[in-house]
């Protein structure tokens, strides 16, 4: 039997999480940039101004450069293994004759490369683990020197300070960097909450309306079932109990319907918005009202509906293209204020669907603010509930023109209201 190995994913580089691009490959291009001139400058600096052998001395540039480019996505090991090999370094320079002139135990391309390093520790590392890294560079540092005392030069002073310094920058950018980063993460979590209880707050209202629909069916029912036995004649005794069994039943259902309705007006049951939960609810044959409020409100509506008005309409559809026309206008009082609007409600010959169409053009003020600008879409996620509920088709987006079209499709079929209540 095979183990199944698991392979730990490479770290993000440097700057990995910036968007834009020449930033996420600057972090290579420095590394690449400082091994093509520290690698051959080592090497001949260790043999020619220190004296090490040749060999040795590229074998020590070769550690002390190349890790740099291991920095870009892990940081603190390439710093362990140039940290190694410059103390290596630093021991092999004991056994070369003293020059005085020349920094001790770090040479310049040693310093230039720690440096670097330590700052890309400063962005990757915690704070605890920069502490750590300063601490060894000093205690390394200080050891040296009271080794070889006629060597030191204070030239190690730098290392220590500058990379001290480094390492807090670093440190402060990669804090910067993730509490910006929480805060995108935060608002983005905020964001679809926001947009999920947008969404719950429209489906509550949605069924509170068709709520009051489905009761009205269920008192349509009862007082079927109970008249039955009076309005038709010679019914045997088990019809006019089947009967009396239907208006029971139907009577029991009307009123947990009211208890059900009773929590979701829960939270509006009193003053006005109680009371117009309890209004009768619109449908299209008020959609000519709306409009009319509308234009006075200065909105300039043009209207196209038949006439008579289409009767016999499903209570869901009738109420759903009284909403969706309601939305789409006040998404243009809020959005587009002045704009030229067109309402449309046909039905289609056969009879098989009803189609709301609300096409607004630009504002006349194009420079004007819109009433609001921090809507959250709180109209267009009621139009796609109250379709999907009843099983039509909604189109909205802008035109090539610069304005807005919102074209909704209920179907008309007797079967989408039952499916609805039944759902």
């Amino acid at each position: 039997m095979s183990k199944s190995r698991t392979t730990t994913p490479l770290p993000a580089p440097l700057f990995g999480h910036s968007r834009r691009r020449w930033v996420r490959r600057l972090p290579y291009g420095v590394a690449v940039l400082f091994i093509a001139i520290l690698l051959p400058v080592t090497g001949m600096v260790l043999s020619n101004d220190y004296g090490l052998h040749p060999d040795l001395a590229v074998a020590l540039a070769v550690l002390q450069t190349l890790p740099l480019l291991m920095a870009v996505r892990r940081p603190l090991r390439a710093w362990v293994i140039v940290f190694v090999s410059d103390v290596a370094g630093a021991a092999a320079l004991l056994a070369v004759p003293v020059q005085e002139d020349r920094p001790w135990p770090w040479p310049p391309m040693a310093i230039i490369g720690m440096l670097l390093l330590m700052f890309a520790v400063g962005l990757r590392e915690r704070r605890r683990t920069l502490l750590t890294v300063w601490l060894l560079v000093l205690a390394a540092s200080v050891v040296f020197k009271g080794i070889s005392p006629e060597r030191d030069n204070g030239t190690w002073v730098s290392l220590v300070v500058l990379g001290g310094v480094l390492m807090v920058v670093g440190g402060a950018l990669r804090e910067r960097g993730d509490a910006q980063r929480a805060l995108a993460e935060q608002e983005t979590i905020s964001e679809a909450e926001r947009a999920r209880r947008t969404l719950l707050e429209e489906r509550t209202r949605i069924a509170r309306e068709l709520h009051d629909v489905v009761a009205h069916h269920m008192s349509v029912i009862t007082v079927q079932a109970d008249s039955a036995p009076y309005r038709l004649t010679d019914l045997p005794p088990e019809a006019r109990e089947e009967f009396g069994s239907i208006a029971s039943t139907a009577r029991e259902s009307l009123t947990e319907m009211r208890r059900l309705l009773g929590v979701l007006r829960s939270e509006d049951a009193s003053g006005e918005g109680g009371a117009s939960e309890r209004a009768p609810q619109p449908g299209v044959e008020r959609i000519p009202q709306l409009v009319e409020a509308t234009v006075r409100a200065g909105l300039p509506v043009e209207l196209a509906m038949p006439d008579p008005l289409p009767t016999g309409l499903p209570q869901t559809v009738d109420l759903s293209a009284y909403r969706i026309t309601q939305e789409a206008l006040a998404n243009v009082v809020r959005h587009a204020p002045g704009a030229a609007t067109r309402v449309s409600v046909t039905v289609d010959p056969d009879r098989t669907g009803l189609m709301v169409l609300v096409v607004n053009a630009t504002a006349p003020d194009a420079d004007a603010p819109p009433l609001e600008t921090s809507g959250t879409g709180h109209g267009l996620v009621g139009m796609r509930e109250r379709v999907r509920l009843v099983g039509g088709t909604l189109d909205t987006g802008p035109l090539p023109d610069g304005g807005f079209r919102v074209a909704a499709r209920l179907p008309l079929t007797t079967g989408t209201e039952e499916e609805l209540f039944t759902a």
